[in-house]
C-alpha cells in the first residue's frame, strides 16, 4: 500500500516555484507584461547545495552535523552509512523520532541515508542480503523523515556475461524501486564503480523501467568519456532524483561550469551534494566556500 506523504513547507514552497515557470498571460490576462515576468522563475534557481558527510562530516555526530551545516548555510545533508552520526537501520522507534525531531526542529533537511548496498554480485544469497538491507535503510529513511536511499550497481565480475549483470541490478533496482515508492522513498542509484560508464547506467535504468528508481549524477572521470559529457548527461537525465554528487568545485580538472549549465539548463530542481575529498583545516570555511563557489556558477550560466 502506497504511503501518501503530505507536503511539508519546503517542499510546497518548492513546488509553488516551480508551478510558476508554468504560468502564461492566457491563465492571467490581468497582469502586465512586466508583473507577469516577475512570476517566473530563472531556471536553476530551485537548485541547492548540499552535503555528504564524506570527508568532511564522517567524525560529525548528529548535532554538529546540524549545527555545522546551519553556520555554512549548507542546508541539505546525506548520511552516508558507518559515519559518526549513527543514523543506521539498528535505531529504535524512539531514537529515529529523535532524529527526525532535529531535522524537523531545524532548517536542515535530512535527504536520506547513503547505503552501501549493491546488486551485482552473482551469487544469489549475497544478493537477496543486499535488497533486504536496501529495505531496512527504506523504513529507516521514511522514519526520519528524509526522501529517499542512495544504493550502488558497482562491478562486473570474471565468468558472468556484463548483460547479465546489467539485468540483474536493473531488477534488483526495480524491486526495491516497488517497495520504496509504498514509504515515500526514491531509490537513488549512484553512478559507481565499474558499471559507472553512463552508456551502462542507462541500459540498468532501462531494465528497471520504475519511475521511482532514479540515477544520482557523481561527478567521475567516466562521464567525460565516449561521446562526451554533455551526451552521457542526456543519456540519464530523465531519470535524475532529488539528488546528484559533485566534488569540490575548484579543485581538479572536471569541468564543472559545464556540469553546472548542463542542470541550470534542465532547470533541475533538486540538490547538489558535495561529496568531498580533500580534508581542509577549517571545513566550516571549505563549505562557505564552496557554496559561494556554487552559487557564482549558476549565476554565470543564466546570465
Amino acid at each position: 500500500m502506497r504511503i501518501d506523504r503530505p507536503l511539508d513547507r519546503r517542499q510546497f514552497l518548492t513546488s509553488s516555484a516551480l508551478a510558476g515557470t508554468a504560468l502564461s498571460p492566457t491563465l492571467l490576462p490581468h497582469l502586465s507584461p512586466q508583473a507577469l515576468a516577475k512570476t517566473r522563475v530563472t531556471p536553476g534557481s530551485a537548485m541547492r547545495l548540499g552535503l555528504v558527510t564524506y570527508l568532511w562530516a564522517k567524525d560529525w555526530d548528529l548535532p554538529t552535523i546540524i549545527k555545522n551545516c546551519e553556520k555554512s548555510k549548507v542546508l541539505g545533508i546525506e548520511l552516508r552509512t558507518t559515519h559518526k552520526h549513527g543514523v543506521e537501520p539498528s535505531l529504535n522507534k524512539t531514537q529515529r523520532k529523535e532524529v527526525k525531531k532535529r531535522f524537523a526542529d531545524s532548517p536542515v533537511e535530512c535527504l536520506g541515508p547513503g547505503s552501501n548496498e549493491r546488486y551485482d554480485n552473482p551469487n544469489p544469497t549475497v544478493l537477496k542480503k543486499a535488497i533486504e538491507k536496501t529495505k531496512a535503510f527504506i523504513k529507516l529513511s521514511h522514519d526520519i523523515g528524509a526522501t529517499g536511499v542512495k544504493v550502488k550497481p558497482d562491478r562486473f565480475h570474471k565468468g558472468v556475461d556484463k548483460n547479465k549483470t546489467i539485468e540483474q541490478i536493473g531488477k534488483s533496482l526495480k524491486t526495491l524501486a516497488e517497495f520504496g515508492q509504498g514509504f515515500g522513498q526514491e531509490i537513488r542509484l549512484e553512478v559507481h564503480g565499474q558499471c559507472s560508464h553512463l552508456p551502462t547506467i542507462h541500459k540498468i535504468m532501462q531494465v528497471a523501467d520504475h519511475p521511482n528508481a532514479k540515477v544520482c549524477w557523481n561527478s567521475n572521470n567516466q562521464d567525460l568519456q565516449g561521446k562526451g559529457l554533455e551526451y552521457n548527461f542526456n543519456l540519464v537525465k530523465k531519470y535524475f532524483g532529488a539528488t546528484a554528487h559533485i566534488r569540490e568545485l575548484n579543485i581538479g580538472k572536471y569541468p564543472y561550469q559545464k556540469l553546472i549549465n548542463l542542470f541550470v539548463k534542465m532547470d533541475y530542481p533538486g540538490w547538489i551534494l558535495l561529496e568531498a575529498r580533500t580534508k581542509p583545516k577549517d571545513p566550516i570555511a571549505a563549505l562557505i566556500e564552496q557554496r559561494q563557489i556554487f552559487h557564482k556558477m549558476i549565476k554565470n550560466t543564466q546570465a
